[in-house]
């Protein structure tokens, strides 16, 4: 017989005591705690306690102890663990995964008449209930992306006025040809473009507190220093800083530069900025006599620039995850990190392995 109090260890933290002329109700236990009082039953009456001392302490019917009895005996200790259920069909099933990737994937939620150009899970609950006529809580819509492979992402910029006609034209037919080009002139290709640094850009993240935002020092002055590069898929590097506006007159200034000592001849690609194609710089191109030359990528479409990615990683990599110290110079942090660019070929090559450029390796 068991004594009159018996405190029983079932796991989570959950206990259960036995107390002389009280019965206890097991099956309000977790599924965990379920699975350990059918083992520790069975192996007790299997050592010579009797099923109704067992039963007063566990909280089960005699039928069920019987039931247990002859699993265990038949197949062993293994009957008694749990069992995980496949549960119910889900309502969104895979049948319609493809329709809502579509939707994700494909369109602007203010296309089916949301204020918002942001996809949420909100937005895909009540879509889902408008189109498929199934009614899903925006909280599972989470698990439901999580199993389409579909994440939360930080989504890049399209402009209205970017025509991708344009954009399927230059990666099919203007780029191959610029590569004829290229090859036909023994040539060197370069992506050239410009920005602007600033010492109080955004900061990246850190870990702190919740609810007790973090504090980075940082230099209180505010600097800005302009940047101009040009990468090629060969792997070379080229940059100048400057401090002025840019316009025409600067940048034939950098052509002539850049192009200083190179025995071959350049193909610069480049978005459509007016000092780009100010007519000061086409009468310099052409007279270069084939020297220099500039193609022009579609408008709209930076996503198509390798040279974009320069700015990202140096943003990324430097100010970002190093401010600058007090009284240091922005000109010479910025130089420092081209040069560390420049320098490694494998940063270089990464700049061309992104999904948007992926058609100058195709």
């Amino acid at each position: 017989m068991l004594p009159k109090s018996v405190k029983f260890i079932l796991g989570r933290g959950q206990q259960l005591w036995y107390q002389e002329g009280v019965t206890k109700d097991g099956r309000k236990l977790d599924r965990s705690s379920q699975e350990r009082l059918r083992i520790s039953a069975c192996t007790r009456v299997a050592g010579g306690e009797s099923v109704t001392d067992v039963m007063s302490s566990c909280g089960y019917s005699r039928t069920t102890y019987y039931k247990w009895l002859k699993e265990y005996e038949s197949k062993g200790i293994g009957a008694l663990k749990r069992r995980h259920g496949s549960g119910s069909s889900p309502l969104v099933g895979k049948k319609h995964y493809v329709r809502i990737t579509s939707w994700i994937n494909g369109q602007d939620p203010r296309d089916f008449g949301y204020a918002s150009g942001l996809w949420t899970r909100a937005i895909v609950s009540d879509l889902i209930e408008k189109k498929l006529k199934i009614k899903i809580r925006a909280r599972a819509v989470g698990d439901l992306l999580a199993r389409m492979n579909i994440t939360p992402q930080k989504p890049l910029r399209r402009a209205y006025e970017r025509d991708e006609t344009a954009v399927m034209k230059w990666k099919k037919k203007t780029y191959p040809n610029v590569l004829k080009m290229a090859k036909k002139q023994g040539a060197e290709i370069f992506f050239l473009d410009e920005a602007g640094i600033r010492s109080d850009s955004k900061l990246g993240k850190t870990w702190g507190t919740r609810g007790k935002t973090p504090i980075v020092r940082t230099s209180g002055q505010r600097q800005q220093i302009n940047a101009i590069s040009a990468v090629s898929p060969l792997g070379k590097f080229w940059f100048a800083l400057y401090e002025c506006k840019f316009n025409a007159e600067f940048f034939i200034a950098f052509l002539k530069n850049f192009a200083k000592y190179r025995r071959k001849p350049l193909i610069i690609i480049l978005d459509g900025h007016p000092a780009h194609k100010a007519k000061s710089v086409a009468k310099f191109v052409q007279s270069t006599e084939g020297k220099v030359q500039l193609v022009f990528l579609p408008p709209y479409a930076p996503d198509l620039n390798p040279d974009e990615f320069v700015w990202k990683h140096l943003k990324d990599n430097g100010l970002r995850k190093l401010p600058l110290h007090k009284n240091e110079s922005l000109k010479s942090r910025v130089e420092k990190d081209l040069l560390r660019i420049a320098r490694d070929k494998s940063v270089i090559a990464s700049f061309f392995k992104a999904e948007s450029v992926a058609y100058l390796s195709a």
